[in-house]
This record gives C-alpha cells, sequence and structure tokens, in this order.
C-alpha cells in the first residue's frame, strides 16, 4: 500500500509540474525587412571578428548611374537622370558606410571615380532602381588591377516595409549593400597576409610613380593593365619620405570630399525616402492599372467579334424572330465591347499619370558641389565644379607642388 501511495503521489507531481510549465509558442511566418538587414549586418560582423589580417584602404567610386546610351529610352526603361545621378552618390555612400560596420578594413573613401589612391576598388553600377526593385553589379579589384571577383546583389521591398514603424529611418534598400560588404569580408579569407600587405606596399609605390615615374617606375613590373612589385626602395629614401608627406595630404583631401558626400546624403535623405516610398505604390498602381488597361481592351475587343458573329448570324437566319434576338444580342455586346476599350483607354491614362508622377518625383532631387580653396604649404587655389573636376584639379596642384619642392634652389 505504501508502494501504490508513493507512486501515486509522484504520478500527481509529475502531472501537475507538467501543467504549470508554460507552453512557447514557436516564431512562425515571414520575417520583418529590418530583421533580415539585422541579419545580414550580423553575420558582417561575425566574419569580421574571424579575420585578423592586414586592414586595407578601400575606394569605393561613385556608382556608375547606369543610364542608358540614347535618352530617349529614359522614360521607355522607367529612368530618370537626375535622381540616377543622385543615388549614383548615395549608393557610394550606403556601401562605404556597410563596409565600415564590418570592421575589417581601414578606411573606407567614397571618390569621384578610380583614379584615387586604394588598396582595393569596389566599383558599383545602378541596374534597378525604382523604389520596389533595387539591383547593384559590384566589381571588385585589388591595386594591382588584378579582378577578385564581379556579382550583382538584388532586393525586393515589401509594402509592408513603409507600414512597420519600427523601421522608420531605416533604408529598404540596406539589405543589398550589407550583403556586398559580407561577400567582400569573407572574400579576404582566400588570401595570405603576406599577399595583403604587399598590396599595400604596391599602393603607395604606385602613388608615387603618379608624381615621379622615373623615380618609381623601377620597383614595378607592368603587364598590360596589371602591375605587379617587383622590389621596394629604402624607408631611408628622402624621395620616399617627401611622397609619404604628399601622400598625407592627398588622403585628407579625400577624406574631405567625405563630408561632402555625407552631408548630400543628408540632404536628399528625407526627400529619398519619401519617394521610395511613394515610387513603390506608383510602381505597383502603375503595373495594376496597365493589367487592367490590357484586360479591358482584349475582352472588349472580344465582346465585339462576338456582336460581329451574333450580327452575321442574325442576318443569314430566316427566322425572324432569331433575327430579332441576334440583332439585340450584337447592339448589347457592341456597346460592351466599347466601354471595355473605353475603359482601357483611361486605364493607360491612369497609368501615364503614374508614370508622370514618379518622372516629377524624379526630377526633384539634384546635386551641388561649392568651389573650395586648397592650400599647400603656404600656397592656395581655388578650385571649382563637380567632384571629379575638383579632384582632378587638386591632383594637378599637388603634382607642382611636389616639383616645386624637389627642384633645387640655384645661386644666380
Amino acid at each position: 500500500m505504501l508502494r501504490k501511495a508513493i507512486t501515486w503521489l509522484a504520478c500527481c507531481s509529475f502531472v501537475l509540474a507538467s501543467c504549470s510549465t508554460p507552453q512557447t509558442s514557436s516564431k512562425v511566418g515571414p520575417e520583418f525587412s529590418s530583421t533580415v538587414a539585422d541579419k545580414a549586418q550580423q553575420a558582417a560582423e561575425a566574419a569580421a571578428a574571424q579575420y585578423q589580417g592586414p586592414k586595407l584602404d578601400i575606394v569605393v567610386p561613385v556608382f556608375d548611374p547606369g543610364l542608358p546610351e540614347d535618352e530617349n529610352d529614359y522614360k521607355e526603361e522607367g529612368i530618370w537622370p537626375e535622381l540616377r545621378r543622385a543615388e549614383a552618390n548615395r549608393f557610394a555612400v550606403k556601401l562605404k558606410e556597410a563596409l565600415e560596420r564590418t570592421g575589417a578594413f581601414g578606411a573606407v573613401r567614397v571618390t569621384p571615380d578610380t583614379t584615387a589612391t586604394g588598396d582595393l576598388y569596389v566599383v558599383g553600377r545602378i541596374d534597378e532602381s525604382n523604389g520596389e526593385e533595387v539591383a547593384i553589379s559590384i566589381q571588385v579589384s585589388d591595386i594591382s588591377g588584378e579582378l577578385w571577383y564581379e556579382e550583382r546583389y538584388d532586393h525586393e521591398v515589401s509594402e509592408q516595409f513603409h507600414k512597420n514603424i519600427r523601421n522608420k529611418g531605416l533604408d529598404p534598400y540596406q539589405p543589398v549593400f550589407d550583403e556586398a560588404a559580407e561577400e567582400l569580408v569573407e572574400e579576404l579569407e582566400d588570401f595570405d597576409f603576406a599577399e595583403l600587405e604587399q598590396l599595400q606596399s604596391l599602393a603607395e609605390i604606385r602613388f608615387a610613380a603618379n608624381f615621379s615615374e622615373e623615380a618609381f617606375a623601377e620597383y614595378l613590373e607592368v603587364d598590360g593593365n596589371e602591375i605587379t612589385l617587383t622590389s621596394l626602395p629604402s624607408d631611408a629614401d628622402p624621395m620616399l619620405q617627401r611622397i609619404r608627406a604628399v601622400r598625407i595630404r592627398d588622403q585628407l583631401f579625400v577624406d574631405g570630399l567625405q563630408t561632402h558626400y555625407e552631408e548630400f546624403n543628408v540632404k536628399m535623405e528625407e526627400s529619398y525616402a519619401l519617394w521610395q516610398e511613394q515610387s513603390l505604390q506608383e510602381v505597383k498602381a502603375q503595373r495594376e492599372a496597365s493589367n487592367k488597361a490590357i484586360l479591358n481592351g482584349i475582352l472588349g475587343a472580344l465582346a465585339i467579334a462576338a456582336a460581329i458573329a451574333a450580327g452575321t448570324a442574325a442576318a443569314n437566319t430566316d427566322s425572324e424572330e432569331k433575327k430579332a434576338a441576334g440583332n439585340t444580342g450584337a447592339v448589347i455586346a457592341g456597346v460592351g465591347g466599347v466601354a471595355l476599350i473605353a475603359s482601357s483607354f483611361q486605364t493607360s491614362k491612369e497609368a501615364e499619370f503614374h508614370h508622370d508622377t514618379m518622372d516629377e518625383l524624379g526630377e526633384s532631387i539634384n546635386i551641388e558641389l561649392a568651389p573650395q580653396v586648397v592650400e599647400f604649404d603656404e600656397t592656395t587655389e581655388e578650385i571649382t565644379g563637380d567632384a571629379a573636376e575638383q579632384f582632378a584639379q587638386w591632383r594637378a596642384f599637388l603634382k607642382r607642388m611636389y616639383d616645386l619642392e624637389r627642384t633645387p634652389a640655384k645661386k644666380l
């Protein structure tokens, strides 16, 4: 009896314990866009944590806006040049920020073009950007001219993204930049430390050769578009020391450009976020309107064909009753067909209206770059134009200052 009582008490305790244990629900269903972006960023940071090698400097030139050669194709392909050119700057900044967050690289700088000096070059092109779909193509090369890889990244923005309050202030395009940054971090694992360190040395000598080819070309071997490092000058070489001082000034100038790109990005942030949300709605509305127009047009044509067939059949019958019914059917079908086609024309006009609305949104964003005064060893010069023109003028000014500095003073 005692054994039975103990057994009964044990069973009761087990049942009560199981009843008191809270049941946890499983997380099911698709995740929010912000959660997907967070996971991509976490993956990039995890990959960076595993990488302990040399931290290469990266150049991210302003993106190719991906504009068709024929301007007449802009409207047909749904591209607005003013917006795309603004996006070309914004996308470069967004990719720079994603690369910086990984912590796996040295300085990451946005530049007007690929003539700036860095260890790695991440060159991008915009393939698609309409608020709903974004696609970019990335080409990664190093300072030697060797192509590491080419990849395309795309993302479709959910309509729910803009409705979720958790996504306020977030960029719906962010996943493509995080994915591109994550892949580049993973690519570093294919190189040993010595190879990456050599790229840093090659970057320095290539910069030096840009100012004094006769003095530094001997350390380089050129084979087509690829350049390799054959040897290095002594660290005590006075010309190399002078070049290093000049390079620091050049880096400071490019660092100054970062402020411009970041300010431009902030300046367009609010307008661009509004455009992304509205453009997503316009693209969907335009697609639905176009589909409706096509469907109404087809149904209208079929109705008119049915009316003609009914009228022909009525004309060929001997029965007055059938003839009257056929004519009535033909009139009804014909009127219905004309109404459907008229509806398709109206819907097409609505689609065109949506297209024009997006066009106005695209033209509302532009880019400006103010003139600036640069200085080197108490010599100043004003440079003007867009970022690419100012960078070219800066390099020319720097080259003149370098030539003046290395020219020995001669007594008459």
